[in-house]
């Protein structure tokens, strides 16, 4: 049996963040990125020849958080500060949101490699669920620029 790969680039994303752990790194400041995300799909082809629907994630009923893949990786994205649920600044984070100022997205944990994973734990049964398990999600790469890398890779077969 053939498997074939696709990717599908979301771009153009303003996104802050800080990682507060990194108590020996600039990285501990809050800091933005003119970041990207791409997904790497492995599967059989379809009756069309394709492994995915590029346009998939934004035709699905399916919903992440009441909007569709496509909306939500924008929400979570573009023009946002990413804050890790354990952060000890969360409390102040949180007064900016409530002010306005920012538009604060708490996620389980912060740096590249999480957004990536995060990304992928929230696509991967949409995916696996709209091709009937003849589709999953290889690769999530989160892009922080052209520069600096970091993705989640599932291993395995299909």
């Amino acid at each position: 049996m053939k498997t074939y790969q696709t990717a599908k680039r979301y771009d153009g994303f303003s996104v802050n963040f800080r990682q507060w752990r990194a108590t020996t790194s600039h990285c501990r400041f809050l800091h933005g990125y003119g970041a990207s995300v791409r997904i790497v799909f492995q599967g059989e082809l379809d009756e069309r020849n394709w492994v995915w629907d590029f346009g998939g994630f934004r035709r699905t009923d399916q919903t992440i958080e009441g909007m569709k893949p496509a909306e939500w990786l924008y929400w979570l994205l573009d023009h946002t500060t990413l804050i890790a649920s354990d952060d000890p600044e969360l409390g102040f984070f949180e007064q900016m949101a409530e002010r306005g100022l920012i538009q604060l997205r708490i996620l389980p944990r912060v740096s590249a490699e999480a957004i990536a994973e995060y990304i992928y734990s929230k696509l991967e049964c949409i995916v696996r669920e709209q091709s009937q398990d003849r589709v999953r999600i290889l690769r999530v790469e989160f892009n922080e620029n052209e520069r600096n890398t970091a993705s989640v890779e599932v291993a395995g077969e299909q």
